[in-house]
């Protein structure tokens, strides 16, 4: 049993991956007949729709809505982007960083709804941070454009939106493909 939690640990298992585990009897069998050849693992792919249209709360429309393609999850492609202007205490208006993003490619708010639907795919650094994804901008009734963001309230994934009228500082970042 020991030789278990050595090797558990080794492939990065946590405790409440174990404690998860051990309450799944039904699931320890499945990974037994893995284990004898009787079944198979076969990876999940997740793959959203960043060219469809974007979630819409009741009274907003959407301002711009950059298309993303098909993308297939993995969060090592996704980095989170701060302007120099959030740098080292700095706060920058969510209009200016706008503007310095328009040529950058950004992820749009299907991924924030994906990855609300499923939360687990959410890596544990993003959590104390608000990540925005701004190729998708709403308009406010009355015209007021903003920015919505996946954070972690404490004990679950929720989003959020800042006008960009506000300041964005060093907790803001932008979800952006990896290579930029």
């Amino acid at each position: 049993m020991n030789q278990m939690g050595d090797a558990l640990e080794a492939a990065g298992y946590t405790p409440e991956d174990v404690t998860k585990l051990r309450s799944d009897i039904s699931r320890l069998r499945e990974f037994k007949s893995v284990l004898v050849g009787f079944a198979q693992i076969v990876v999940v792919k997740h793959v959203i729709d960043c060219d469809a249209d974007p979630f819409c709360p009741d009274g907003w429309t959407v301002g711009e809505h950059r298309k993303g393609g098909q993308l297939e999850w993995d969060p090592a492609k996704v980095a989170l982007y701060l302007s120099e202007n959030q740098q080292d205490g700095k706060v920058i208006e969510g209009n200016q960083l706008r503007e310095e993003l328009k040529g950058k490619p950004v992820y749009n708010a299907n991924l924030l709804d994906y990855l609300l639907a499923h939360s687990e795919l959410i890596p544990e650094s993003w959590k104390g941070k608000f990540v925005f994804f701004w190729g998708t901008i709403y308009r406010y009734p009355g015209g007021i454009l903003l920015v919505r963001s996946l954070i972690w309230s404490g004990d679950r994934w929720s989003w959020n939106l800042s006008w960009l009228d506000y300041g964005f500082h060093g907790n803001f970042p932008a979800a952006v493909p990896a290579s930029i």
